[in-house]
């Protein structure tokens, strides 16, 4: 079963910041798709498990963007 929850990540302005974010996401646990809209600045998680919001969050931060509220 997989699972697609989208968050909101705020400052991604090209195709750069998209692919920052997608790495980072891509290597936490479970993680098997990221896609990134950078004009609405929504990013769907597919993952096999629940990712808490922290470890994404903290991935985004990693990418040097931030989870908006």
């Amino acid at each position: 079963m997989s699972l697609r929850t989208v968050y909101t990540v705020a400052g991604m302005t090209c195709g750069h910041c998209a692919s920052s974010v997608t790495e980072e996401l891509t290597e936490l646990g479970g993680v098997s798709d990221v896609q990134v809209d950078l004009v609405t600045g929504a990013v769907t998680i597919t993952s096999s498990s629940e990712l808490s919001r922290d470890e994404v969050a903290a991935a985004v931060t990693e990418a040097g963007y931030q989870l908006a509220s």
